[in-house]
């Protein structure tokens, strides 16, 4: 193959932005502990609907 047949493509990650490369001053949350709260929040919602009295 000669270099004539070869394709240059642009590069994938021109213009983006690398989130995961910068450091951010929030707290450090794991996935689980996402997915714990949000089950602790689903039930707590439940408990309250059926709780009150009307």
């Amino acid at each position: 193959m000669s270099k004539k047949d070869k394709i240059s493509l642009p590069a994938s990650g021109a213009g983006l932005v690398r989130y995961f490369d910068e450091e951010s001053m929030g707290p450090k949350v794991s996935p689980e502990q996402v997915v714990a709260i949000t089950v602790a929040l689903a039930i707590l919602c439940i408990i309250l609907r059926f709780s009150t009295s009307g």
